[in-house]
């Protein structure tokens, strides 16, 4: 049952809103809850995604977890896409997918049952695409990756359900679920990027001297 949910937009100057509506809302969940007592832990998304997006969300996941004694549960962003994309699913192979930006996709595959048969990983579509014959079988493919990449994706046998269908965003309800199956821990909290932030490639690209 969903108690709370919502969705942040963009703040009036056009930057992400979760920088400084994020806690607000959070308040608002737990009083959804009947109040912070009635809360038995927090969950979190742990990427992969965007760094500043991570880093905000895991710090005020760990000064809440400190605040308030409740336990922490690292949740992978992918693990719980895919999380959402069951019912439709059935018990066909699943395929979750992000768009990573620069031409690339953060992506994981999943057996019919849910479990994990590889990822996370990142890699162009093509790439991407031959990864899919791991799966054995044509997977259901749900994510704004599976959508940015959807001609790729559907070359290779997956399908891809309409732009508009909810199964693409990452819901909190979902990162949620997965926590409550019993997924991560306090020691587990910590982001996955997957690949190196843009400033440490621009200063590399900038200063070719300072690499090895």
């Amino acid at each position: 049952m969903v108690l709370y949910e919502s969705l942040l937009g963009l703040s009036a100057d056009g930057s992400p809103g979760h920088t400084t509506r994020l806690l607000e809302e959070v308040e608002r969940a737990a009083e959804a809850a009947g109040g912070w007592s009635a809360v038995e832990r927090i969950a979190v998304g742990v990427g992969p995604g965007s760094f500043t997006g991570l880093r905000v969300g895991i710090a005020s996941a760990r000064a809440l977890g400190t605040s308030t004694g409740l336990p922490l549960a690292g949740v992978g962003t992918l693990d719980a896409l895919v999380h959402g994309l069951a019912e439709a699913a059935g018990g066909r192979s699943r395929l979750a997918v992000l768009d990573a930006r620069r031409g690339e996709a953060f992506a994981a595959g999943y057996v019919g049952s849910g479990e994990r048969l590889w990822g996370p990983w990142v890699g162009s579509p093509a790439e991407l695409g031959q990864r899919l014959s791991e799966l054995h079988e044509a997977p259901l493919a749900a994510g704004s990756g599976a959508v940015r990449f959807r001609g790729e994706l559907e070359d290779r046998g997956a399908e891809v359900p309409a732009d508009e269908d909810p199964v693409h965003r990452v819901a909190a309800r979902h990162v949620c679920a997965v926590a409550a199956a019993g997924a991560g821990d306090g020691e587990a909290v910590a982001p996955i990027y997957l690949r190196a932030p843009d400033a440490e490639r621009w200063r590399e690209r900038d200063n070719p001297q300072e690499k090895g």
